[in-house]
């Protein structure tokens, strides 16, 4: 337990920043599944934007590794090229 004001605001704001990324990292999971499942390659197209727009924002605030994020556009593109 914490005995220090700054040290008791530290797990405030920590719970806080937790909660907000994973709402972030859900919302964005549950984009890039979506995306996947989709057969119509015109839908396909007009989503990945959105998507890899998602996986960006993570990337920027280091919620997600820069390379993960690489990663996962490529795959992402490839798959709706692939369509």
């Amino acid at each position: 337990m914490a005995h220090h004001k700054s040290a008791k605001k530290r797990i405030r704001q920590d719970a806080k920043k937790r909660i907000h990324n994973r709402f972030y990292k859900k919302t964005t999971r549950s984009a890039i599944k979506k995306l996947r499942e989709l057969e119509d390659k015109g839908d396909a197209e007009k989503f990945l934007p959105k998507v890899i727009s998602m996986i960006d924002r993570l990337a920027k605030r280091s919620t997600w590794h820069n390379n993960k994020a690489s990663n996962l556009k490529s795959k992402l593109t490839r798959h709706v090229a692939k369509l």
